[in-house]
């Protein structure tokens, strides 16, 4: 076995490097949703990590994202959006069964 190679006997006393874990600060962010079909709704709260995409969320409360369109204060938002704030959202289903 030759110096410097990567198989054989290794130093299992040696720590590992300490490197900044960004996820572990990340901070939760207070998402609330209201899914409108039909003249009825239903509300939804949840805290997700800061920088969450919207079509996560959707999929979270069960919401297909690509059939669904989302509002906040009336103007529609991309699905891509990291939801790094607190965030009211309208969703409307805009596909139908069957």
């Amino acid at each position: 076995m030759h110096r410097g190679s990567s198989k054989g006997a290794q130093d299992r006393l040696r720590t590992p490097e300490s490197l900044p874990l960004s996820a572990s600060t990340s901070r939760l962010v207070p998402v609330d949703l209201e899914v409108t079909r039909a003249g009825r709704s239903v509300g939804h709260h949840l805290e997700v990590p800061s920088g969450t995409l919207l079509r996560d969320v959707l999929r979270r409360i069960d919401q297909m994202p690509e059939g669904s369109l989302v509002l906040e204060e009336g103007t529609s938002i991309p699905l891509d959006t990291p939801l790094d704030r607190p965030r009211r959202l309208l969703v409307v289903p805009t596909h139908s069964g069957g």
